[in-house]
């Protein structure tokens, strides 16, 4: 049985998301390892919840995972301790894994065609799920260039651009909603989140190609 590393102390935690915010970028992705790491344990713990499905507890520990990958990229000191947090994240991509089993129940070959690429080619599940297998470093660089966003979403966008695009794609936990559901949140029209909108993800990408 695989054994996990004993979780970090109170102390030991608050510095590895210190230098996850505040380090240098060698720093933040040491800390980011650190934390996944000290952390594997708690994954294991709230996956041992669903062992009475039919999914094998090596798949719910890597959905774990990206659960509590998510937690780390998005955690902030204002939400307590980091494992409470991670445990709704982790629980949360676990839910989410076994309702969409749920809605696909129907048995599917991973040699079944599932339609064509641009070139009019076959693609099947199987090449789906193998471009899916991403590499570690890849991974590492995409939850930076997030962190960064979210750093820049603080930084360089109004409070109302924020609240709009929190609440447009369903960050920070947030329920996703349509810009008219914004709207009529905010007392504005569709048409003006809309704008605001466009304007807000304009700032982030200029913002963000300037400074990386």
């Amino acid at each position: 049985m695989k054994t996990f590393q004993k979780p970090l102390t109170s102390r030991e935690e608050a510095e590895y998301i210190r230098l996850l915010g505040e380090g240098t970028e060698e720093e933040a992705r040491m800390a980011k390892e650190v934390l996944i790491e000290r952390n594997l344990r708690l994954v294991a713990h709230v996956a041992r919840k669903y062992t009475n499905t039919d999914e094998d507890m090596e798949d719910l520990i890597s959905i774990g995972c990206i659960g509590l990958i998510k937690a780390i990229d998005t955690f902030d000191s204002g939400k307590g301790r980091l494992a409470t947090y991670a445990c709704r994240c982790i629980d949360n991509e676990l839910l989410m894994l076994l309702r969409s089993k749920k809605k696909t129940s129907k048995e599917v070959s991973l040699f079944e065609p599932i339609g064509q690429d641009k070139e009019g080619n076959e693609v099947r599940w199987m090449d789906v799920l193998e471009q899916q297998q991403a590499d570690i470093v890849e991974t590492m660089e995409l939850a930076g260039n997030i962190r960064r966003l979210f750093r820049l979403m603080k930084e360089k966008l109004t409070a109302r651009e924020r609240e709009i695009l929190v609440l447009r794609y369903g960050l920070f936990g947030q329920k996703e909603l349509t810009q008219s559901e914004i709207g009529r949140r905010m007392g504005i029209s569709r048409s003006y989140v809309s704008r605001i909108e466009k304007k807000a993800l304009n700032k982030l990408k200029e913002c963000f190609y300037d400074k990386y």
